[in-house]
């Protein structure tokens, strides 16, 4: 799946990465707020009081605002970071994905298996396409996401998959469209930043 935030839809607000200086749409960042504690508390809903302070959903650029204290330069006054907190961000961005996907197979708008998914893919009843990054790419590159921005997910273990499906190991998902899929797309994308695995391609590409 492509990095997030990689395209503007009309009308998306904006906010310029502390790390990097690039403007671009929230989507494609972090948000994080400052604490009743002076602590810097990630904001993975964006949704929190506070001014936002925020940080391109990639690695490097988050471990940059680590090291260079720029948090600190960006609230203007002494703050504290919580120890681990790119691995912090990465667990929770993994915990609202997991559970993204555990909401959409209550909804009835996500599968697994092989078979059922590709017989979504050939209806067109598929939006995006999940596979298990440790899952076998001869087995994966059998099927082939939508042809749209954001229909490829891999940024998951097979064990990661399965939590949301309540199995020990899933290859192959697929989303229907819908609010949840936006949600878990944008979710996973900026996982795939902070894990450093950006795809972007389908399977059998590149």
């Amino acid at each position: 799946m492509g990095r997030a935030g990689a395209r503007k839809p009309d009308g998306e607000p904006e906010r310029r990465c502390i790390a990097t200086g690039e403007v671009q749409p929230k989507a494609g960042l972090i948000r994080f707020v400052v604490g009743p504690d002076d602590q810097i508390v990630p904001d993975l809903a964006a949704k929190l009081p506070g001014r936002g302070i925020w940080v391109a959903a990639d690695r490097d650029a988050l471990e940059l605002a680590v090291r260079k204290r720029l948090f600190a330069r960006a609230a203007k006054r002494q703050v504290t970071l919580p120890e681990g907190l790119v691995d912090l961000v990465e667990a929770g961005l993994l915990r609202r994905v997991v559970e993204g996907l555990s909401l959409a197979r209550k909804a009835g708008q996500a599968v697994v298996g092989y078979e059922k998914v590709k017989g979504w893919l050939d209806s067109g009843q598929a939006a995006v396409l999940v596979q298990a990054s440790d899952g076998s790419e001869r087995g994966k590159t059998k099927l082939r996401p939508p042809q749209r921005e954001g229909a490829y997910i891999d940024c998951l273990t097979a064990g990661e998959i399965g939590l949301a499906f309540g199995r020990e190991h899933v290859i192959h998902g697929a989303l229907a469209a819908g609010g949840l899929m936006e949600r878990v797309v944008e979710d996973a994308a900026k996982l795939s930043g902070i894990r450093k695995k950006i795809g972007g391609e389908a399977p059998g590409k590149g």
